[in-house]
């Protein structure tokens, strides 16, 4: 678990890893959360329809219905990583009616982006509503 403060806010992130034996952990962690941070590596083509299967998985939860949807397309810096559209349309973000659904291409090693994801979460804190 991470902290991190901006302004007179402070959001706590949990990285619980996408590993299989991890997968079983992500509802309970999500339960009563202002929004899901959803993180996909963009370079790695191959694991983007687990991804997909995966992440439309945990949204039929009942508990988790209606929390917005944050999801980061990481690692654009690789000359391998996907387009945001093409992210998008890989993990069928279009066809998720039931909450707000966010998308941002990101890269956590040249911090590019990580300012309007912090700006979104704060957007969505509940402190803000």
């Amino acid at each position: 678990m991470r902290k991190v403060t901006k302004g007179n806010v402070t959001i706590k992130l949990w990285d619980l890893g996408g590993q299989r034996r991890f997968r079983t952990m992500w509802e309970r962690y999500c339960r009563g959360v202002s929004a899901i941070l959803y993180v996909v590596d963009a370079a790695d083509r191959d694991s983007v329809p687990i991804a997909r299967s995966e992440l439309h998985e945990l949204l039929t939860k009942p508990s988790l219905s209606e929390i917005p949807l944050l999801v980061l397309g990481n690692k654009i810096d690789r000359s391998e990583a996907l387009t945001k559209q093409s992210l998008v349309d890989q993990l069928g973000l279009q066809s998720i009616k039931d909450r707000e659904v966010c998308c941002y291409m990101i890269s956590c090693k040249s911090s590019i982006n990580i300012d309007i994801v912090i700006d979104w979460l704060i957007k969505h804190s509940r402190t803000a509503k």
